[in-house]
């Protein structure tokens, strides 16, 4: 979820000859600048999180409607799996050095105590509910993915060393499907079920992506998601939506042991396919919204605190928001809610919580004071006059 760019800089040894040449290189000019986004990657992430947000705004209004119920399902199938698939392309080049790390701490964990408190707060005395404490071990609502995110990226170096590191990731999957004793600490049970998802990320690609954007991808994803929706329609009266969650063993869901391992897998396949088709349909080019898909993770954290502060005011409640047009009133109204909390002005405020930068807590890496040091030499020489 967040792009990271190295930067070239001359060894702190090197002779003033070798800086020249270093800095006049033709090619090493060209590797100092910023390395472009992606358009397409920041358009997935800002339509994954806008069908995030629309389908957690579905679950009080689907009731016994069929066809939204079937649309959910469908939804719930791909939308976190792309997601995750996203995040865990973008943790490829994590390797546990202190500048890393310290971007995990300040990019992940800090938001996750951040918002664990403040939604556990927020239930308390907006939802009336005087029980709710403050668990840092039990994620609430949307905090479950930043804790998964923390776990998952800490394990990237291990994924990366592993000859066939995906098979592993769904054997952990399968055999936490069948664990009810894991229990609900750190949501592990999402943690580890989700896991696949993201090592897949760790091993694609760009070609891999460059398959699914493809106009014959595009095409053939019409008819599988007009497939998908028609088996969701059948399943809606026959399965438990919590399969979906992937927050619970089989055991837990009154099913026999050995149907987790096999929904694991069933579900992993069609996540997958899913996700491929919906990636067919991101356009590649810059659009109005592409900006957006840097803000994602301030549109994923805030929306939860609108749809809840919806809910406990009962705003969900009109009978004419359960039928079609007040679904789609609801669903277009989320939708414009998610986008301006992804844009600009809301990163800059929320920035200091989402994003902090926290340079008073963490020592100086020697390399950093080093070049601290030679960029204030180099400053020095530069207000010399000339004789």
């Amino acid at each position: 979820m967040f792009h990271a760019a190295s930067s070239l800089v001359p060894s702190p040894r090197s002779s003033p000859s070798e800086k020249d040449q270093h800095q006049r290189s033709p090619s090493r000019t060209r590797d100092r600048r910023p390395t472009r986004r992606d358009a397409f990657f920041d358009n997935a992430k800002y339509l994954a999180i806008v069908l995030v947000a629309v389908a957690h705004s579905w679950e009080p209004l689907k009731g016994g409607d069929r066809g939204l119920q079937a649309a959910y399902l469908v939804v719930y199938t791909f939308h976190m799996p792309a997601f995750i698939v996203i995040s865990g392309y973008f943790s490829r080049g994590f390797d546990a050095s202190p500048g890393r790390l310290k971007r995990l701490l300040t990019g992940v964990a800090v938001p996750y105590l951040v918002f664990e408190t403040a939604h556990s707060l927020f239930k308390r005395y907006a939802g009336h509910s005087p029980d709710q404490g403050i668990s840092l071990l039990d994620p609430y609502y949307v905090t479950w993915f930043l804790c998964a995110l923390f776990v998952w990226r800490l394990t990237t170096p291990l994924w990366k060393l592993i000859r066939h590191p995906l098979p592993v990731a769904l054997c952990v999957a399968m055999l936490a499907s069948v664990s009810p004793t894991i229990g609900d600490d750190l949501d592990a049970q999402r943690l580890l079920q989700f896991l696949p998802f993201f090592v897949l990320g760790l091993c694609l690609k760009p070609e891999h992506f460059q398959l699914v954007r493809r106009r014959s991808a595009r095409i053939a994803a019409v008819p599988v998601f007009a497939i998908a929706l028609t088996f969701a329609w059948w399943a809606v009266p026959r399965m438990d939506n919590a399969w979906f969650y992937h927050r619970d063993s089989a055991q837990e869901l009154g099913a026999p042991w050995w149907a987790g391992p096999v929904m694991q897998l069933a579900l992993f396949v069609c996540s997958l396919l899913l996700t491929a088709c919906f990636l067919a349909w991101v356009p590649g080019r810059a659009t109005w919204f592409t900006a957006l898909g840097a803000g994602t993770l301030y549109g994923y954290l805030l929306h939860g605190f609108l749809l809840k502060g919806a809910e406990y005011g009962g705003l969900f409640e009109p009978a004419w928001l359960h039928g079609p047009l007040g679904v789609i009133a609801v669903s277009v109204t989320v939708a414009a809610a998610v986008t301006l909390l992804c844009t600009r002005p809301v990163q800059r405020a929320f920035r200091c919580v989402v994003e902090p930068r926290m340079e008073w807590a963490f020592k100086r890496d020697a390399a950093e004071l080093a070049r601290a040091r030679e960029k204030s030499r180099d400053q020095r020489h530069e207000t010399v006059p000339a004789a």
